[in-house]
């Protein structure tokens, strides 16, 4: 819905979930609405954004630019969400590389300088499983905060630092459940 307003009972089958819930969702962000004529679709919007952090975008890095970590440098969709790949991290700069991507790659002796100088706080990991941990020392160490991790292990982070883990042979795994049922 780009402009206007919408009501939440009209909304459920989109959100799915029902009016009642949507509702008492939205007034964990405060209170703005107006009863019988629904929400301002536009400053429900920008509410969100602002919760979220994306009303600008958010520069991410990524470290570890092989296969997959083209792939995903290759993915214009991060900055639809509000997110920004400002630069890539590796080990081997020199590694022939199948595409041409806008993104400049650095060596890892770069990092913690470029990180702090642009004040990242999000990092893309796709690295080998042997060396996750060191990079993601190095990472929290140069004040990162928040990890989106490929690599198939459990990182042992500080308590503020947030990760997500992507685990792309669970995720079969899973569909490989519900399609036999």
């Amino acid at each position: 819905m780009a402009s206007g307003r919408f009501r939440a009972k009209l909304w459920p089958a989109r959100a799915r979930v029902k009016s009642t819930q949507l509702r008492k969702d939205l007034t964990y962000f405060g209170q703005f609405g107006t009863r019988g004529l629904g929400y301002d679709v536009e400053q429900l919007s920008k509410m969100i954004s602002d919760l979220l952090g994306t009303t600008s975008l958010q520069p991410v890095i990524l470290v570890g630019v092989g296969n997959l970590g083209l792939a995903l440098l290759s993915y214009r969709g991060f900055e639809q969400e509000g997110f920004e790949i400002v630069a890539a991290f590796d080990i081997n700069l020199e590694r022939k590389r199948n595409k041409d991507i806008p993104t400049p790659i650095h060596s890892m002796e770069r990092l913690p300088e470029f990180v702090r100088e642009r004040g990242v706080k999000m990092a893309i990991l796709t690295v080998p499983t042997p060396v996750a941990q060191e990079i993601t020392n190095t990472l929290v160490d140069c004040g990162i905060t928040g990890i989106l991790n490929f690599a198939p292990i459990v990182l042992h982070v500080p308590e503020d630092v947030m990760v997500n883990n992507v685990n792309l042979a669970i995720e079969l795994e899973n569909l490989s459940y519900f399609i036999q049922q």
